[in-house]
């Protein structure tokens, strides 16, 4: 019984640390949206939180390729909590051509970016629901 329930909360906290992680990919892609040669970068939530799920069973995640890291490798702070470890990051294809080479697309970036705030909101909602029912169930109210 307790499993179901933890396992439930595993579900939400790997999402919102997707929802994290994608927030600063799209944010380093604004924040280099005038660098030249720059390729912007984002991943599908849905395969990421599959993966990430699917790692996080017992077992599932050893041997994989991204198992290990070279000890020279820059952490960042959303690698350093393991589920951006998990997540690869692809470059986008570019929409609008540009003389510099850059292909970052504000536009697109922006509604990403809003998008994924809206989504990351709603799963802190979701968490905060699923915590106030278990409370709920725990105090037999």
């Amino acid at each position: 019984m307790i499993e179901q329930l933890t396992r439930r909360m595993e579900f939400f906290s790997n999402a919102l640390q997707l929802r994290a992680h994608r927030q600063q990919v799209i944010a380093s892609n604004i924040a280099n949206a005038d660098t030249p040669g720059y390729v912007a970068r984002d991943f599908k939530f849905q395969e990421a939180l599959q993966n990430v799920s699917g790692a996080a069973r017992p077992g599932a995640g050893v041997g994989s390729p991204l198992a290990g890291h070279d000890p020279r490798h820059l952490r960042t702070a959303a690698s350093a909590g393991g589920v951006g470890e998990r997540t690869r990051a692809d470059y986008t294809v570019q929409t609008q051509p540009s003389l510099d080479g850059n292909s970052v697309d504000m536009d697109q970036q922006r509604a990403n970016f809003t998008d994924n705030a809206i989504q990351y909101e709603s799963t802190l909602r979701f968490i905060n629901g699923h915590v106030k029912t278990m409370l709920s169930a725990i105090q037999g109210q």
